[in-house]
């Protein structure tokens, strides 16, 4: 690792032990092992449990993203079926779809070829763009994921009806750190990451969206395998 990746993969790691220590105790007091708990401690430690994961998958980024700045990171690729990882993906983020009352639908084909790709980077792309559609989309909305098979490999759509963004955010949302609103929830790394890991895998990545109509990011995985 280079000095800056080495300290970004030092500090990931000394956040994401402890947290991960507190997420633990916090999931055994909701389970109730200790004891009862009262409906409002129940609503705090279940905010205290979902905030620990978000800050969790955080360091995860911080850290994949420094091994792949360093070089040093390695694709693992396997035929993969991009249709049963978006299946995954989707079902893994229903029930948060379902607390915000947003719906999420998912279209695919009756068959999807096999493209060569690391599943587990494949599974975090996807899970960054669902979740930030589900940050811009306001409650009741929806998000709809469409994976179709074109001439050259596969592409996958996640759209949003939220606010939308302007040129100036939309120039900026693959920036590191950059939100598409002030103070939001989210760094802008997991859209940093995602853009990386289809770029690693030979594809790209694009945004259609305008001011209060909505975003849908486009990316592609070719058919031939990565290098």
């Amino acid at each position: 690792l280079d000095r800056r990746a080495e300290q970004v993969a030092a500090l990931s790691h000394e956040l994401r032990t402890p947290l991960s220590m507190i997420k633990g105790a916090v999931d055994l007091l909701v389970e109730g092992a200790p004891g009862p708990l009262t409906a409002d401690q129940r609503r705090f430690l279940t905010v205290v449990a979902q905030q620990c994961t978000h800050v969790i998958n955080l360091c995860e980024g911080l850290l994949v993203q420094a091994k792949i700045e360093a070089g040093i990171f390695t694709l693992r690729p396997e035929p993969v079926d991009v249709s049963a990882v978006a299946r995954d993906v989707v079902a893994a983020m229903r029930p948060l779809c379902a607390a915000r009352r947003q719906r999420i639908t998912l279209d695919t084909p009756q068959v999807t070829p096999c493209v060569s790709a690391d599943p587990m980077l494949l599974t975090q792309a996807l899970t960054n763009l669902l979740s930030n559609a589900g940050r811009f989309t306001s409650v009741g909305g929806g998000i709809d994921v469409r994976v179709t098979v074109i001439d050259t490999g596969i592409a996958v759509y996640v759209t949003d009806d939220g606010a939308g963004m302007t040129r100036e955010q939309r120039r900026r949302m693959f920036q590191r750190f950059a939100t598409g609103r002030p103070l939001a929830d989210g760094t802008g790394l997991g859209l940093v990451i995602t853009k990386t890991i289809v770029e690693l895998h030979g594809g790209s990545i694009l945004v259609d969206t305008t001011a209060m109509h909505g975003t849908t990011v486009l990316f592609t995985l070719p058919f031939a395998r990565p290098e």
